[in-house]
C-alpha cells in the first residue's frame, strides 16, 4: 500500500535508538514502490517529494520551506541528522580500520578478547580419544570508554530562512567531517595505547632511526604474521618517506595512485595518511582483526528546539568508543 501522502509527521516519531527514516520506512515500506516513479527513494526522500523540498542542487530550497506545515517542520531534524552523517562519510577512513561497529543502548559495554598462544595459533594435529586444544573466550576487566563528540548549532530561524538548502548542507556536512576527524583520531589512539586492558601496541624500531626504509615494511610485515598487513596509517613525514621509496615507483602502483588516487604499498596494504598520529610512528595492522568500534546510538539532533523554537541553539552529537580485538593485529613501527 502506497500511503507516503497521508502520514501525520510528528516529532514524537524521533524515538530512542530510531532515526526517523527507520521509523517512516515501517509505515510506508520503499519495497512498494518498486517499478514506480519513486523507486530509489527512501521513506525519508519520498516525504520531501511530498512536501516539494528540494535540499541539492542548483533549484534547492530555502530553509523555511521546511516550516510552512507542522508535518515538514518535523523533517527538519532528520534533514539535519542526514546531512552531518554525509559530512563523516565523505573520506572516512574508519570503515578502513575496524573490522566490526557494535550499536549499543546506553553507556556502559564490555567487550570480549581472546589472547592466542603461539602454541593455540599452531592448531595441531588431535590425536584418537586426546582432548582438543581450547581458545578460551573472555571479557575484558575494564569497560569500553564511549566518548560524545559534536557541535551546538547556533542561529536564528530569521537568519537562516532564505539561506539556500544546498549551502547550508555543506556547513552540516562539515560539521559531519569534524566529528569524524576527532573519532579517528580515538581510534588512533586505541591502536596505540590499547583501551585500558593492558593491550597496547607492541613497538617494532625501524632499522635506522628516523628513516623508513622498504626493509622495514618488510619487516614489520614479517612481525605481523599470522595476521595479514592490509592497512598502513602514517604522518605527514613518513607518508613522504614511503612515497618517495623507489618500490612505490613501481608503474603498476603508480597507475593506480593517478587513476584513482588510491595509495598502495609494495607489499598490497592500503596506505592512509592520518596527520594526527604521533609524529615517529606508523601503524601496520590486520583490518580485520585489530579494532571493533561501539556506537550508543546514530548521530542525534536535538529535534525540540529546532521543530518548536526554530533553530536557536541545537545540539548535534554522536556518542562512541573503540576497543582492540586482538592486540597482535596491530604494530608499530617507530623511527
Amino acid at each position: 500500500m502506497k500511503n507516503y501522502d497521508n502520514i501525520t509527521i510528528e516529532k514524537g516519531m524521533y524515538q530512542s535508538g530510531k532515526s526517523l527514516t527507520e521509523v517512516l520506512e515501517k509505515l510506508d515500506p520503499s519495497e512498494n514502490y518498486e517499478g514506480t516513479s519513486l523507486e530509489g527513494l527512501d521513506a525519508f526522500g519520498r516525504q520531501l517529494k511530498r512536501f516539494d523540498i528540494r535540499v541539492s542542487g542548483a533549484g534547492s530550497d530555502c530553509v523555511e520551506k521546511f516550516f510552512q506545515t507542522g508535518n515538514s517542520a518535523a523533517l527538519f531534524p532528520e534533514y539535519v541528522s542526514r546531512a552531518v552523517k554525509q559530512g563523516m562519510e565523505q573520506n572516512d577512513i574508519i570503515p578502513d580500520i575496524v573490522s566490526t561497529v557494535t550499536n549499543i543502548e546506553g553507556m556502559d559495554y564490555r567487550t570480549v578478547a581472546s589472547v592466542p598462544s603461539e602454541e593455540d595459533k599452531s592448531l595441531k594435529i588431535v590425536g584418537e580419544g586426546a582432548a582438543i586444544p581450547q581458545t578460551v573466550v573472555k571479557t575484558q576487566e575494564n569497560l569500553v570508554k564511549l566518548v560524545k563528540r559534536g557541535r551546538m548549532l547556533v542561529s536564528s530561524y530569521e537568519a537562516l530562512r532564505f539561506q539556500r538548502l544546498d549551502l547550508f548542507t555543506v556547513t552540516l556536512n562539515q560539521i559531519g567531517a569534524y566529528i569524524r576527524r576527532a573519532q579517528l583520531n580515538d581510534a588512533v589512539d586505541v591502536l596505540i595505547n590499547g583501551d585500558g586492558n593492558s593491550n597496547a601496541c607492541q613497538p617494532v624500531p625501524t632499522a635506522s632511526q628516523g628513516v623508513v626504509a622498504y626493509d622495514d615494511i618488510v619487516n614489520i610485515w614479517s612481525v605481523l604474521s599470522p595476521y595479514e598487513l592490509n592497512t598502513i596509517l602514517a604522518p605527514t613525514n613518513a607518508m613522504k618517506m614511503i612515497l618517495k621509496l623507489s618500490e612505490m615507483k613501481d608503474a603498476v602502483a603508480g597507475l593506480n595512485f593517478h587513476g584513482t588516487g588510491k595509495m598502495i604499498t609494495p607489499l598490497g596494504a592500503t596506505l592512509h595518511h592520518v596527520p594526527s598520529l604521533n609524529a615517529n610512528k606508523v601503524l601496520a595492522l590486520d583490518k580485520n582483526c585489530a579494532l571493533e568500534m561501539v556506537q550508543a546510538g546514530d548521530v542525534v539532533t536535538d529535534y525540540d528546539k529546532l521543530i518548536d523554537r526554530q533553530l536557536e541553539r541545537a545540539a548535534i552529537t554522536c556518542t562512541a568508543g573503540f576497543a582492540k580485538i586482538f592486540a597482535s593485529a596491530c604494530k608499530a613501527l617507530t623511527y
